[in-house]
């Protein structure tokens, strides 16, 4: 379209077929220029807008905290067993944490790496607490001995031989009357009457009568309990070896004396004397085999 100068202002097709505005001087914007500039900035998509925010991977965050807290209680003795079980959950659930979509997957790999690492740590935790337990319970046994003036009178044939095994040893037993003590007990055989045949005879009559070609020795003994708390004088163990190498108990045959120590209960500094028969063959010898306690590393001699 030609327009002269003295076209007044207004909106005129400029030969294009649209619509444009005419200021009177020259040409302005097109009439549907501002529908062109709304359709172009909605149909073009806003990244930012169109991006969703991934969701959390919840099991993953489940594993990760689980498997902290099962680390810790494998790493404490007395809850260890929990923290192995807590861990081997939190095992299984790490592994399908990492098929779940979601943010922070990497949660569940800490979890996994947490139940590998916090088993073995447990195990070396446990070992170390066990073998602390052993060498306490080993230095409570412990056994030194008190000798008594009789120690040591034995015939000079034997001299040498006992010279080579220490006191209390069957080759070098001890006297009568001498201590024999570990952390817990201390044990004193007091005498030995190898004559106690009439003597179990008279004390029940339900007691069994020694065999032909036995007879019964009684042994007379005091049990001091020096540990912690209370423990039963059944853990102390008063035996005879006879000279032909077997040992004999007092419960080998059913005998009851007046003094007989039983599964009397002491507690620290507490002490108790009995005695207990033993069924011997005729013509032997014995000794006396003290174990003062269970725990106790050696086994002590006694020369009647």
């Amino acid at each position: 379209m030609t327009t002269p100068n003295d076209t007044p202002a207004g909106w005129y097709d400029d030969g294009s077929g649209r619509q444009r505005w005419w200021d009177g001087q020259q040409w302005g914007a097109f009439a549907d220029a501002g529908n062109e500039q709304t359709l172009t900035t909605t149909d073009v998509p806003d990244p930012s807008a169109g991006a969703a925010p991934k969701k959390l991977n919840v099991v993953a965050l489940v594993s990760a905290i689980a498997a902290a807290i099962g680390f810790i209680l494998a790493c404490i003795p007395v809850t260890i067993i929990a923290g192995w079980i807590v861990l081997s959950l939190t095992f299984v659930l790490s592994i399908v944490s990492l098929f779940f979509k979601g943010d922070k997957k990497w949660l569940g790999i800490v979890g996994l790496v947490l139940s590998i690492v916090g088993p073995i740590i447990g195990v070396v935790v446990f070992l170390g607490v066990a073998a602390a337990a052993v060498n306490e319970a080993l230095e409570k046994g412990d056994t030194t001995i008190t000798e008594s003036d009789g120690s040591g009178d034995a015939d000079d044939s034997d001299d040498e031989e006992a010279a080579d095994e220490g006191p209390g040893s069957r080759e070098n037993p001890l006297a009568i009357g001498s201590e024999i003590s570990t952390s817990d007990w201390t044990v004193v055989v007091n005498s030995v009457n190898p004559d106690g045949t009439a003597i179990v005879a008279q004390a029940a009559s339900f007691n069994e009568p020694a065999p032909a070609g036995s007879h019964y020795e009684i042994i007379n003994y005091t049990i001091t309990y020096k540990g912690e708390g209370a423990a039963t004088v059944f853990e102390v163990f008063v035996d005879a070896v006879t000279s032909g190498g077997n040992v004999v108990t007092s419960h080998d045959h059913l005998v009851s004396l007046p003094d007989d120590i039983a599964l009397d209960q002491l507690y620290a500094g507490g002490s108790l004397t009995g005695s207990a028969a033993y069924l011997i063959p005729d013509g032997e010898t014995i000794l006396v085999r003290v174990t003062p306690g269970g725990l106790a590393d050696d086994e002590v001699f006694v020369q009647p």
